[in-house]
């Protein structure tokens, strides 16, 4: 695989496990049955965005790393690569997290459904809880985003540099007076730009 599509890949590849983050958040994730404080039990659902709130915004950070990487020099690749790498541990920690204690993950969905709060009382009054596939879609995700993100530090130098048009370099014309700016700032002064000085005719007779 040549160096560029190479990049390609690694970027396109960012780009969607960041998309599939976010469409994990905006799903189910958990499902719960409680005991209703009025008798009786409430079924309730809790999504990702109750479950696992950072993913959003570790998803977008993820697309804004993939848009730098774009134009980022071999340093910066090695930087973005890092941060890619760590954004990915947290989706899969997050994701972990949530599977770890599903009630305690949906706890403001419980707390919104009945008025109980606090993290024992939560625990009694669950009677059944049972993940969704989405959990575990995050968390397989988050692991290749953070395997990406060590991927695209490995192979930094193997990636093609950017173009020119996004160098730091501004290249000053040898000659100012071709320079319709500083020509300008000339005539401002009181000089005119186009005085060549006084001409050497030779040795007069």
């Amino acid at each position: 695989m040549s160096a560029r599509r190479l990049k390609l890949v690694s970027i396109l590849a960012g780009i969607v496990l960041a998309g599939a983050v976010l469409l994990a958040w905006t799903q189910p994730w958990f499902r719960l049955v409680v005991e209703s404080p009025q008798g009786g039990t409430l079924p309730i659902t809790a999504a990702g965005d109750v479950a696992a709130a950072p993913l959003s915004a570790l998803s977008l950070a993820s697309l804004a790393a993939m848009g730098a990487l774009t134009i980022a020099g071999r340093v910066f690749r090695v930087v973005l690569g890092a941060l890619q790498a760590l954004l990915g541990a947290s989706v899969a920690l997050t994701a972990g997290t949530a599977l770890g204690d599903p009630v305690r993950a949906a706890g403001s969905a419980v707390t919104d459904a009945t008025g109980v709060d606090g993290a024992e009382s939560l625990q009694a009054l669950v009677d059944s809880s049972a993940a969704t596939p989405w959990p575990w879609v995050a968390l397989v995700v988050g692991v290749l985003a953070a395997l990406l993100g060590v991927a695209v530090v490995a192979l930094a130098g193997a990636w093609p540099s950017s173009g020119r048009k996004y160098s730091a370099v501004r290249l000053e014309p040898a000659d100012p007076r071709s320079d319709p700016a500083a020509a300008w700032d000339s005539l401002s002064g009181g000089d005119d730009p186009t005085d060549e000085g006084p001409v050497d005719r030779g040795p007069t007779r």
